[in-house]
């Protein structure tokens, strides 16, 4: 018997200053039975970096043809293919084809480092693609529980984030913007 998907509904409350963003959203997150606790909450903050009223979380793990997060305009063209961890350069680049802004979000602390110096130089030849490193994500992992009230205040590029347990900040490390 194939192991379910455990559900997540999450209160998310977004301050973004440098976007001038300023959103409740209630989610309803799937974790995928290989999924961790980290990589689900990467998931919900790389929402929170980009988060709009068309942004939707994808099948993620579940379906390989499809970003973590996208963003579709009125036509069904995708605009903003959003994707964490670490892929291959494959994937980055057939991404890149079939949306206008791709940003990839990596986490995993030296693990992503070595992913970045093994990818960089060809990243920087893809005009249309960010990449995000998140250091350290231990913190956001433990924050994970099935009914969350999370706070993410977002002010020059720093996170505060704030939940029941405490709160801390996330400081992104930008590698490459898109152009």
């Amino acid at each position: 018997m194939a192991l379910k998907s455990t559900i997540y509904k999450i209160e998310v409350n977004i301050a973004d200053m440098d976007r001038h963003y300023y959103q409740q959203h209630h989610l309803t997150l799937a974790k995928h039975p290989s999924e961790t606790d980290e990589r689900l909450m990467v998931r919900l903050l790389a929402f929170a970096l980009y988060a709009d009223e068309s942004l939707l979380f994808g099948k993620g793990l579940s379906e390989d043809d499809e970003p973590d997060l996208w963003q579709k305009d009125l036509t069904g063209a995708i605009e903003r293919w959003i994707c964490v961890g670490l892929p291959d350069e494959r994937e980055i680049r057939k991404a890149c084809g079939r949306s206008v802004q791709v940003v990839q979000v990596l986490y995993g602390g030296r693990t992503a480092d070595m992913w970045w110096e093994q990818h960089h130089k060809a990243m920087l030849k893809l005009d249309n693609v960010t990449v995000i490193n998140l250091p350290e994500t231990e913190q956001l992992a433990a924050a994970a529980t099935r009914g969350l009230s999370i706070s993410f205040t977002i002010q020059d590029r720093q996170i505060l984030v704030s939940y029941e347990g405490g709160s801390f900040e996330i400081s992104p490390v930008w590698l490459k913007e898109a152009s």
